[in-house]
């Protein structure tokens, strides 16, 4: 049974990109996110790591997909206990890029307004 709801960016224009990319992977990797979404419908963000991580200095999460790529998809939280699913990419360098970050900050924005 599922604790928290999740939902997914919705555009100005009426598309949800990140159901694009999660639908636009491998089928092996897509296994491996709708299993990470249950598991965060399920528990939430306390999964942690290596599943989940904290986002420093915003309010955004990551969801951590390992497979032969390096998956990442950001979302955050609410109170109302339910998770809206922000952005998705393939992670290519060790660190976040910045302007993935942002892509995720300003939907998060949008859903804010």
């Amino acid at each position: 049974m599922s604790v928290f709801k999740i939902y997914y960016y919705l555009s100005k224009s009426g598309k949800r990109p990140t159901v694009d990319f999660i639908n636009s992977l491998e089928p092996r990797e897509k296994i491996k996110v709708d299993y990470l979404l249950k598991l965060l419908e399920e528990y939430g963000s306390q999964i942690g790591m290596p599943h989940t991580k904290k986002i420093r200095n915003t309010s955004l999460w990551e969801l951590r997909v390992r497979s032969k790529r390096t998956i990442r998809i950001f979302y955050t939280a609410y109170l109302q206990g339910y998770f809206v699913i922000l952005h998705g990419f393939i992670k290519k360098t060790q660190r976040t890029p910045e302007k993935e970050i942002g892509v995720a900050l300003q939907r998060l924005r949008e859903v804010e307004n």
